[in-house]
């Protein structure tokens, strides 16, 4: 039986999370009024994907003292308000982009929190870096200044068997390991529990915490 309140949906999500795995709750298409109640439950961390709509809901959630993740693909040209917003990106996906997000936190003087996207299986659907490629781009990424590169973050294609899930999770842990990044965002409703189990220490839960989206697609400045 699914659990009927977000109350409800929130502690069985607890109950079952490794000690290690923090709870990244992805509030798009949900209301400030949804947040405001997960916070006043204990939840702090919150993943946006589209700046004008988290932008709404952040100054009407001014009063609370909340974690925002931008989880959504960065655009080149939305790079500085997302940096004026959000503390943590998980979808940085080429050595350009990293440049880019590292020159305008420079000039914004902060020092954001990166996870470097990885694709580690075929998806025509996805972006990020091949590990290959980020291997050989690791050196200029590492001496990027004004970011914290903290992680990686991936996400498993459709339609993958839970144990091809698992593997993919794994290797993604183990490119982790190897680069010495210690933070990995992966698993969303769907995968959590593999993801959780190879290590990840965030995982994006939306539907399964929130339940189904009551907003309409509004007309957002979607990223």
């Amino acid at each position: 039986m699914v659990p009927e309140s977000a109350a409800e949906r929130l502690a069985a999500i607890r109950a079952q999370l490794p000690a290690s795995t923090q709870l990244l709750a992805v509030s798009k298409g949900h209301p400030a009024a949804a947040i405001r109640e997960l916070a006043g439950l204990g939840q702090r961390s919150f993943g946006e994907s589209r700046l004008q709509e988290a932008a709404a809901k952040q100054e009407e959630l001014a009063d609370l003292s909340l974690d925002w993740h931008f989880i959504g693909r960065l655009q080149a040209n939305k790079v500085r308000p997302v940096l004026q917003r959000f503390a943590w990106l998980h979808s940085v996906d080429s050595l350009a982009l990293a440049e880019r997000v590292a020159r305008i936190a420079g000039e914004e003087e902060v020092c954001p929190k990166l996870l470097l996207q990885v694709k580690l299986r075929p998806d025509p659907a996805k972006g990020g870096f091949v590990p290959e490629e980020l291997r050989q781009a690791w050196p200029q990424l590492r001496a990027l200044p004004s970011v914290q590169l903290v992680g990686l973050m991936t996400m498993a294609p459709l339609g993958l068997a839970a144990e091809q899930r698992q593997s993919l999770f794994g290797d993604c842990a183990a490119l982790a390991r190897e680069l010495g990044l210690d933070q990995l965002s992966m698993g969303m409703s769907g995968d959590w529990p593999e993801a959780a189990a190879a290590g990840s220490t965030w995982v994006r839960i939306g539907s399964a915490l929130f339940g189904p989206k009551p907003l309409s697609p509004p007309a957002w400045d979607a990223i």
